[in-house]
């Protein structure tokens, strides 16, 4: 629709101050006695030709341009700043009169035009303009719009100031209003899917309407494909999409906080913010920003999205757990159970993300046990988890909540068991079950539906990732203390788990939200997924709430290679090396995953011990450095008393060291995946029937309680910290009373010490999200495998 005639005119802001060149005579002042000479300016756009700097060929493209004159009162007309002539003749009442011209005074006026941003046409080697266009400067040789824009609403109200005449093409494209805006936000029901929102967000100027979402959404793709939206800096004009020729302009500070909001809620699709009502609280960041900036916002929310977003993100009422309930929960547990109350309450879903060893299980119990106690549980409750936790959940339960009627819905025999669900309070089962027999699993009506060790689901086209979707149940929580392992798709995965839609699709996550942090480090994008995803995250540190606990102290114990194992290492290394680069040539890095993880394989067995490695090479090198030092920091722990826990990933390895444990007397245990009575062998543990307990990191990173030991040694780094920290934690955990130290071994110089500087780099990666701050090292890069595969 056009703009009426009022908004036409005000296409400059206030005037800014601006350097003037040092002169005798003011430029806008009386040059003599005789009167007064004024600078004219004119501004609008036309053809210009440059060449390509690739092909050299001729490319036009509409440029804004400046026509300067001057008006000589005593000529009662004006001269154009291009006219050579030195003086002009004036009739008068004595005759004819040669008047001069003030080339000073025009010099001044140049310098001050050119110290606003115009540059001569004369100075262009690389730029012409048509022989029959009339100008004398062009505004900006690099501007874009932002800097064109910029131009008009500051050079143009000082010009003005220091008395010139300032004319601006109609059709000129880089107006900007000069007026304040009047910011509206319009929030209404989503017509088309219930318990969804839709909003518009614009300005009113000239008394129309202007939703601005358009322009924004142009922004955002802008930062997308250029990088961090942290660099729009400084004051930004917006098009106004009702006209092709006027802005507003927007201060960089208030303009990154609106798009944080856009970012939240636009799904991806068409130019109208919808969204679900869990992603309302997002509406809470347009007033604080609006709130920072000084301006006003006016709302109209006939359908109380607001309301809605305030009750969501209020702090959740206290709760006491139920008489039934075996345990007296801590005063951090308590505000656990009632954040889970609160999010049961409000029909949305949420990871429970605390730190190992703090009682997530516990939490859990609590919250399923208040919900049967207050009359809500009619229907059970489903909980997955890894197979290897399901004992440990049904002891938490009968320990703690011994009224609940828990039924096992696993094993060979658990058809005879599939009469009891209905009746049931909690039924537990795992994820290969859960694929297995998702038919039945999903045709059961589900009061709530917990996933343990939730990132099990982290691959949204998993069929262990569908199956848990596809369950049918009122509330549905995860528990995991690693919400990010890798990449920020993981997150999405649980997300789209809990509360379907609120990312919106795989494809708009990936394009919005994860290449965006990863691959450009854009902290708005970072800031705007921490906004949104942390009312339904609860992430709470041993060091934050189980201040009781011993210190915990982590040591990094470089060795060093030598002789034939460190001949080896580097002939190995060479040829993998060779070989990755050429298929990395070929395929490319994403396609090189294997290739890469296969030579890397190969240098990580070698640093734990040749002996691993099944080449023809390997079969004569019988030393390793590393297990020398293993057995070396055992002679020192062992005698003072200390109990050991050793972490492996590879179970071949955790024979060797076995095999040179039962040498040297040492009593030990040994945990892998192949194991079956694994609480057997941590009660034998705990009992004092062994000092030293070897583990692979995948079978031992869950579900076990070892507070009798007080070292713990990662005896090989793997690519993701959180892992290795979940191992950790089953020594440092609340019951531990004993300072803790953790041993990280690793050959200096060597993939190994590589991977730990990747570890740091995901672990930063994970925190950011929960933090809100991103680490300048987000994504793994062509470099870091050249760093894997460098020489000792």
């Amino acid at each position: 629709m056009p703009l009426s005639s009022s908004f036409g005119n005000q296409f400059a802001t206030a005037p800014e101050v601006f350097p003037q060149a040092s002169r005798t005579r003011d430029v806008g002042t009386t040059s003599d006695p005789s009167g007064a000479i004024i600078p004219c300016v004119r501004l609008f756009t036309e053809t210009v030709y440059s060449e390509h700097p690739d092909t050299g060929d001729l490319v036009e493209h509409d440029a804004p341009l400046i026509q300067l004159s001057f008006e000589y009162s005593a000529l009662r007309s004006r001269v154009r700043a291009s006219d050579p002539k030195a003086r002009f003749f004036v009739a008068s009442s004595g005759g004819v009169r040669a008047e001069p011209r003030d080339f000073a005074f025009e010099a001044q006026a140049r310098q001050v035009l050119e110290r606003f941003g115009a540059v001569d046409l004369d100075c262009l080697v690389d730029m012409s303009v048509a022989p029959d266009v009339d100008a004398d400067y062009l505004v900006r040789v690099e501007g874009d719009v932002h800097q064109h824009c910029g131009f008009t609403s500051r050079a143009v109200p000082a010009m003005e100031a220091l008395g010139w005449k300032v004319e601006v093409d109609r059709a000129y494209p880089f107006q900007v209003v000069n007026s304040a805006p009047e910011w509206y936000a319009n929030v209404r029901e989503d017509s088309d899917r219930p318990d969804w929102f839709a909003l518009e967000l614009g300005v009113e100027v000239g008394g129309a309407r202007v939703d601005l979402l358009p322009a924004l959404l142009d922004l955002l793709q802008d930062g997308r494909e250029g990088g961090s939206l942290g660099e729009l800096q400084g004051r930004r004009e917006i098009a106004l999409p009702v006209s092709e020729t006027h802005h507003i302009a927007v201060e960089g500070e208030h303009l990154r906080s609106l798009l944080r909001v856009v970012i939240e809620l636009y799904e991806g699709a068409g130019e109208l913010l919808r969204f679900p009502k869990h992603c309302a609280v997002a509406l809470e960041g347009l007033d604080e920003a609006f709130a920072l900036s000084g301006e006003t916002l006016s709302w109209n929310d006939s359908a109380g999205a607001r309301e809605h977003a305030r009750v969501l993100s209020a702090k959740p009422a206290p709760v006491v757990e139920p008489v039934e309930l075996e345990a007296t929960l801590r005063p951090y547990q308590r505000q656990g159970l009632a954040w889970l109350q609160h999010l049961r309450a409000h029909d949305v879903g949420g990871i429970l993300a605390d730190d190992m060893g703090l009682g997530k299980t516990l939490q859990t119990i609590a919250h399923i046990a208040t919900e049967v106690a207050e009359g809500r549980g009619e229907e059970p409750t489903l909980v997955v988890a890894p197979t290897s936790l399901m004992g440990n959940w049904a002891r938490e339960l009968r320990k703690f909540a011994p009224h609940l009627r828990v039924v096992a819905y696993h094993g060979p025999k658990r058809a005879e068991r599939r009469a009891k669900i209905a009746k049931a309070h909690v039924v537990l089962t795992s994820y290969p079950i859960l694929v297995r027999d998702e038919e039945e699993l999903t045709a059961q009506h589900w009061h709530q539906v917990v996933l343990d060790e939730a990132h099990t689901i982290k691959n949204p086209r998993s069929r262990t990732h569908l199956a848990a979707k596809a369950i049918d149940a009122d509330h549905r929580l995860c528990l995991t203390g690693t919400p990010v392992e890798n990449h920020l798709g993981e997150l999405f995965a649980l997300f789209d788990f809990l509360n379907p839609g609120m990312l919106g699709s795989a494809a708009h996550f990936r394009a919005w939200y994860r290449q965006p942090i990863e691959k450009y480090g854009d902290t708005e994008r970072l800031m705007a997924l921490h906004e949104q995803v942390t009312p339904f995250i609860m992430r709470r540190l041993k060091s934050e709430v189980a201040t009781e606990l011993p210190p915990k102290t982590e040591l990094l114990r470089p060795i060093e290679l030598g002789g034939k194992q460190r001949e080896l290492y580097e002939a190995i290394r060479i040829a993998a090396h060779t070989k990755v680069r050429s298929v990395i040539r070929k395929k490319g890095l994403a396609a090189s995953t294997i290739a890469i993880l296969d030579a890397l394989m190969k240098l990580r067995q070698l640093c734990c011990d040749p002996r691993l490695v099944r080449m023809d090479a390997a079969r004569f090198v019988r030393e390793s450095a590393k297990r020398e030092a293993l057995f070396e920091l055992l002679e020192q722990q062992l005698p003072q008393g200390h109990r050991v826990l050793i972490f492996s990933q590879f179970t071949s390895m955790l024979s060797l060291i076995s095999e040179g444990l039962r040498e040297r007397g040492v009593r030990h245990l040994t945990l892998t995946g192949a194991t079956k009575d694994r609480q057997g062998l941590c009660d034998r543990f705990e009992a004092g029937e062994a000092d030293v307990f070897l583990i692979s990191l995948k079978a031992g990173g869950t579900g076990l309680n070892l507070t009798s030991a007080d070292t713990v040694i990662h005896y090989d780094p793997w690519w993701n910290p959180q892992a290795q920290a979940q191992a950790t934690d089953r020594a440092y955990r609340i019951g531990q009373k004993k300072p803790v130290f953790v041993y990280s071994l690793y050959i200096a110089g060597s993939v190994e010490e590589s991977m730990l500087r990747l570890q740091r780099k995901k672990r930063r990666l994970a925190d950011a999200i929960l933090a809100g701050e991103l680490p300048a090292d987000a994504g793994l890069q062509p470099e870091d495998v050249e760093s894997l595969l460098a020489p000792l």
